[in-house]
């Protein structure tokens, strides 16, 4: 396999749950605890801008109301980001890809890109989020990780930006997987990591292939699948595992 330029252990959303997901003060908190990959999800607005969110609607994580995609980047930066997680955190704005990328390449941090479309707007979403990855990172030496649930999204991007490494994340092994992951292009697979064995381990990296897993938050668990000689994980408990090992 070619070698692989990420860190192990990735920061789920930034921080996990320290801090409010997906926002610029979780990769700081993330970063804070010695982390130095980042996991986040990324979508556009309705005027195509690319920003950090994780569900399609606004309400969980947010002051605003609906579903974000339909709504443009003036309406959604004005939004509190942070005040549903705590009143220290109140104020928090949700960040474009740009903001991100500029604390990473400047911190030198490796970040996931899980790209996560709106229902519907998968093929946009995947071109408009490859393209500006790329242009974002051009001359860097680590790219970012472009992954995603959804295939479409997938092949949206390996058209726009084909250097670009891609991963598909996967919560079942479905009919039909593996194939799709080889026809994506993809030099990673990531699945829950309940479904990540030795037999999966060995036929991904059989195949060139790295194995990452998400969400790992307790130690047992870390531990089977660093014996098990897993590539990555994403974690919630940036304050339970230090990057370096099991802390």
């Amino acid at each position: 396999m070619n070698p692989w330029p990420y860190p192990l252990w990735i920061a789920h959303r930034g921080a996990g749950k320290l801090a409010p997901e997906n926002t610029l003060a979780a990769f700081r908190v993330g970063a804070e605890h010695g982390y130095r990959a980042f996991e986040c999800d990324v979508k556009l607005s309705a005027d195509g801008v690319p920003f950090l969110l994780h569900d399609a609607t606004l309400e969980r994580t947010t002051s605003g109301l609906g579903t974000a995609g339909v709504q443009s980047w003036s309406e959604l930066s004005r939004l509190d980001a942070g005040g549903w997680h705590s009143p220290g955190f109140g104020g928090e704005p949700i960040p474009t890809l740009q903001a991100i990328a500029r604390y990473c390449v400047r911190n030198q941090h490796a970040l996931n890109i899980e790209i996560k479309p709106t229902p519907g707007d998968a093929q946009r979403t995947g071109r408009v989020v490859a393209l500006e990855a790329a242009h974002l990172w051009a001359g860097q030496a680590v790219a970012p990780l472009l992954s995603s649930f959804d295939p479409e999204a997938l092949e949206a991007a390996r058209l726009a930006a084909p250097d670009l490494p891609r991963a598909l994340l996967l919560d079942t092994l479905r009919d039909g997987w593996f194939e799709q992951a080889q026809a994506l292009g993809c030099v990673a697979v990531v699945t829950n990591h309940a479904l990540m064995d030795a037999a999966l381990i060995g036929r991904l990296h059989g195949a060139g292939l790295r194995a990452l897993v998400y969400t790992v938050n307790e130690v047992a668990e870390a531990q089977r699948l660093i014996g098990l000689g897993v590539d990555g994980m994403i974690t919630d408990a940036v304050d339970r595992f230090a990057p370096g090992g099991i802390g």
